[in-house]
């Protein structure tokens, strides 16, 4: 059976497939150049990787609003994540990181929104350089966006300790739905 492009109640479909996939490398990506910032001291000066982060976060906040936008547009179709206390949580932590995955960018954009000082990634001006600074959108983005990161990949770390849980404990093919076609042939 080949792999359908939306999602069905076996396994999630190409779309959903290449969002989480591109995702998930963009996130690794954004971690990897905070690692070098925080950790070694590079600065965005000194290096295009870590220069890299505000475009990158960029796009992985579009490639959010667009895998919710095909989530809702899947609704019903999706694998269901269970019934009772696991599938209510799985639910509500894939939920919260949805959220926190919009609220990390937006809280960086209104920072730099705020700033004054403009902002271009990839080259596309997103809002222009202006005179007067917005303390209170500098502010929330300073109190919310790198400390929630930070949260945000301790969340990442226990989605893939729960899907090693489902794998080797449960035998449930979790992971199939996401990443094989087990699921697909219904193994």
């Amino acid at each position: 059976m080949r792999l359908p492009l939306r999602d069905t109640p076996r396994a999630y479909g190409k779309v959903t497939r290449a969002l989480h996939w591109t995702v998930a490398a963009l996130v690794l990506w954004q971690f990897m150049t905070m690692i070098l910032k925080v950790g070694f001291g590079v600065s965005p000066r000194d290096s295009a990787l870590v220069g890299s982060h505000g475009p990158v976060g960029t796009a992985v906040f579009v490639l959010i609003v667009i895998r919710v936008a095909w989530a809702f547009a899947n609704a019903g179709r999706r694998p269901d994540h269970g019934r009772g206390f696991i599938g209510i949580a799985a639910k509500a932590g894939h939920g919260i990181l949805y959220l926190v995955m919009l609220i990390v960018p937006l809280a960086a954009l209104a920072r730099a929104f705020g700033s004054g000082r403009g902002f271009s990634p990839f080259g596309f001006p997103l809002f222009p350089t202006r005179d007067e600074p917005i303390a209170w959108m500098v502010a929330f983005g300073d109190a919310v966006h790198g400390e929630l990161g930070w949260v945000f990949g301790v969340l990442l770390i226990g989605h893939i300790a729960m899907v090693g849980l489902h794998e080797a404990m449960w035998k449930d093919g979790t992971l199939a739905k996401m990443a094989g076609k087990k699921a697909l042939r219904g193994g």
